[in-house]
């Protein structure tokens, strides 16, 4: 019985484990495209930084990637910048790459 509850206790941990990587990959992958999006807008640094945050931020209103990519499009749009759905969605997926490959070297 202490063998089954060993293994029970272990999936548990790699389950928190694993979901504790995966939010720390996205929070990254937001990071990464509100620098790209404050880059497309002409930002400062200090700019980008808050920007960053307001984008990680921006996650936390409902499941999925549509509250990201919907604010981020909104702010390039009200920027001025020439952008839409896919371009935003393309740099999504480019930058979750790069975050998970940026996670992995930290390891």
């Amino acid at each position: 019985m202490t063998s089954f509850k060993d293994r029970e206790q272990a999936f548990e941990a790699k389950f928190a484990h694993d979901a504790e990587t995966q939010f720390k990959i996205i929070a990254r992958r937001n990071r990464l495209l509100g620098e790209w999006a404050a880059a497309k807008m002409g930002l400062t640094k200090e700019e980008t930084e808050a920007y960053g945050k307001a984008v990680i931020q921006a996650d936390f209103e409902e499941a999925g990637d549509e509250d990201v990519i919907r604010k981020v499009l909104g702010d390039l749009t009200s920027a001025g910048v020439d952008a839409d759905d896919m371009m935003v969605r393309s740099a999504l997926d480019e930058k979750a790459v790069e975050a998970r490959r940026q996670f992995i070297e930290m390891k």
